[in-house]
């Protein structure tokens, strides 16, 4: 005979699911913490162990039905009472304008006026259709072919935002999203890595991949999160408005994105979707787009659906990061170090919300990695400060019509005969040649740009000009220009030329920073420059400095160090500098006192785009307080700041577990 269960116990263990639920409430649907987690973890055992006592007493909506015991052994198909739609894409604004006129005409038949919107954020994460009875989770399934699911229910219980109860009883069907935060997946793959395991691609497939896990501990251990978005079907009264809809969610106990809003033209959304273009890269959680859909139920109603999405709704997609296009062509391009570097010219295609063309196939051994071909499909992407790249060949596309590309012996922009070499210890070829008109073009080019000498108005036609008129052929010569001399050029006004004289004096004003990044020195960019200059007093000094000098600066290698001496030993290189050091007046180079300032012994690599200030003034602001910028993500790297669409750096950082700041925390600890 059962024992009956002391009142006592019971209201013990009401008083235990009532706090528990309380404070799942407030952080995992509100993102509000009161009580101490493992606090909280005591009173869950403290449940768990009177529930074992007493099994009487298990109710479907205990905290500890979260966690379920056997693996299944295959999921169970369920049809779905509501049938699922997928919303129609659109791109461009142009796209949504005509959504809105659709719209419009379609009600005026109907004798409807003028509609609204509400947005949301398109979260990306896998569909799940829940079912709740008076109130209770009766069965959760996934999106399926939109007719037929399968049946995750003890996978979904697991999901701490969702309740197992409402907070009222109801009987109701709600869509939503499962979703794995990105810093989750970080230290997940952190995980996986010193395991000796494969990492996982993105939370999108981590999310998937733990709701349709047989056994519902896999998925109670990947920390997944939920959005609920729509009230479908049940018996429950539907708003007459998507707004009210998103808030009656909330009331119901559901997790909404809080991010909606609603807006009373398309223009509106249009500038929601543009601001959230920017901030998105910023969220923990990953969002494809906006999803847009006509506030008012009545006009949903009339406006109807086609054979497979709702007329009423749309999903604006932010622009693509990868997209497939057709290699046309592959060409060479001759940089200011002589470096050869293969291009490939491209089926324009519009990636990241930009047209490509032309993406850099970096040296032969990628070329040969890809093993790509003119005539071949790839994938191209574009994130953030990363030029275009070429990720693969979709090689199922291949007629038998491409044209393996085989590399030159000649380089014909290389000058002369055209020869070119490959580089003793690296995957990159240079033009024999190293003084050929197109390298000479180039380092010309490199030399007056804004992060160089920084002379305005001298700009690559101009530079074009001066080096076909033979009126240049070094960089010193630019500083011994006339005025009477630019004046005889096409297209030179007197106005124009006596602004470009006084930007070329101008810049005679400078830093030894400067000067060492005009040079165009092989492995030395700005950071490097500016490292040297804090080194060294003077060119001079820079120019006497042997190997091992330059080793033990901190940033320098040997690759870099046995550069600047090779070039220094040279004795154009050296009459060059001289030449040019005798028009210029350098400035005392400013040290900076790291113990003095914030953010000393701090390193920050820095990616993507920051909508408050520019990479310059980020990396300025860094130096001014003490830290250091650099170019690449390692385990010495103390933040990595990420601004919108970020590319491969924050990758790196998340593996490597380094902390990683949006704008808004960058700004933070700035100030």
């Amino acid at each position: 005979m059962a024992t009956k269960t002391p009142k006592e116990i019971k209201d013990r263990l009401l008083k235990l699911r009532e706090t528990i639920e309380h404070h799942r409430y407030l952080y995992h649907v509100l993102d509000r913490q009161e009580m101490p987690e493992a606090a909280l973890d005591s009173l869950k055992h403290e449940l768990m162990e009177l529930e074992r006592q007493y099994p009487e007493t298990v109710t479907p909506d205990s905290p500890t039905q979260r966690v379920a015991g056997k693996p299944l052994p295959e999921f169970r198909k369920v049809r779905h009472k509501v049938a699922q739609w997928s919303f129609n894409d659109a791109f461009s604004p142009a796209e949504m304008r005509d959504f809105d006129a659709r719209v419009k005409r379609m009600l005026r038949a109907h004798g409807k006026g003028e509609p609204t919107y509400v947005v949301e954020h398109k979260i990306d994460g896998l569909k799940v259709v829940l079912e709740y009875e008076r109130g209770y989770l009766k069965s959760a399934a996934t999106r399926g072919d939109g007719v037929t699911g399968e049946d995750v229910t003890e996978n979904v219980k697991t999901i701490e935002s969702i309740p197992l109860r409402l907070r009222e009883s109801a009987d109701v069907i709600v869509e939503g999203e499962v979703w794995m935060r990105k810093s989750v997946l970080a230290r997940l793959n952190e995980e996986r890595k010193r395991q000796g395991l494969e990492e996982f691609a993105n939370p999108r497939n981590v999310a998937a991949g733990s709701i349709r896990q047989l056994d519902p501990k896999v998925a109670a251990s990947r920390r997944l999160e939920s959005y609920i978005y729509d009230i479908s079907g049940g018996a429950a009264p539907v708003p007459p408005r998507q707004f009210e809809e998103l808030v009656r969610l909330g009331e119901f106990g559901f997790k909404v994105n809080p991010h909606f809003a609603h807006c009373a033209t398309i223009e509106d959304v249009i500038g929601y979707w543009e601001e959230w273009k920017k901030r998105m890269p910023n969220e923990d959680y990953l969002a494809d787009g906006i999803v847009v859909k006509v506030d008012e139920r009545e006009y949903q109603d009339a406006l109807g659906y086609t054979g497979k999405a709702p007329r009423w709704g749309v999903a604006f997609k932010f622009p693509a990061e990868q997209v497939t296009t057709v290699v046309e062509d592959i060409v060479f391009q001759v940089g200011r170090t002589g470096v050869v570097t293969p291009v490939a010219h491209l089926r324009p295609v519009l990636v990241a919300g930009s047209t490509v063309s032309r993406a850099t196939l970096h040296n032969e051994d990628e070329i040969r990695r890809l093993d790509v071909r003119v005539g071949d499909t790839v994938i191209l992407q574009k994130a953030g400060d990363v030029i275009p790249d070429i990720v693969s060949v979709v090689k199922e596309m291949r007629t038998g019509k491409e044209k393996p590309f085989r590399w030159p012996k000649r380089v014909p922009a290389c000058g002369g005969d055209g020869e070119i070499e490959r580089i003793p210890g690296e995957a990159a070829w240079r033009c024999v040649d190293k003084d050929s008109f197109s390298v000479l073009r180039r380092k010309f080019y490199h030399f007056v740009s804004k992060h160089a000498l920084d002379i305005e108005r001298l700009g690559p036609k101009i530079v074009d000009q001066l080096l076909d008129e033979k009126l240049i052929t070094s960089f010193d010569d630019i500083f011994s220009l006339k005025r009477g001399d630019l004046l005889e050029l096409p297209r030179f006004a007197e106005k124009s030329v006596d602004n470009l004289i006084e930007s070329i004096k101008n810049a005679k004003q400078t830093t030894l920073q400067r000067v060492i990044v005009s040079l165009s020195i092989p492995q030395v960019g700005e950071e490097t420059a500016e490292d040297l200059a804090e080194r060294f007093s003077s060119m001079d000094e820079l120019m006497r400095a042997n190997f091992d000098e330059l080793e033990r600066i901190d940033g320098i290698g040997p690759v870099v160090g046995r550069s600047i001496v090779d070039w220094f030993a040279d004795n154009d290189n050296r009459e060059l500098v001289y030449r040019l050091l005798s028009h210029l007046s350098l400035q005392k180079t400013q040290k900076r006192d790291a113990s003095a300032r914030s953010l000393s012994g701090t390193t920050f690599v820095l990616t993507g785009t920051l909508s408050s200030m520019s990479r310059d003034e980020a990396k300025a602001n860094i130096k001014s307080r003490g830290g250091d910028v650099s170019e690449s993500v390692s385990k010495k790297t103390s933040y990595v700041v990420a601004g919108e669409s970020a590319g491969s750096k924050l990758d790196k950082a998340q593996k490597l577990g380094v902390t990683i700041l949006n704008e808004k925390e960058f700004l933070a600890l700035l100030k």
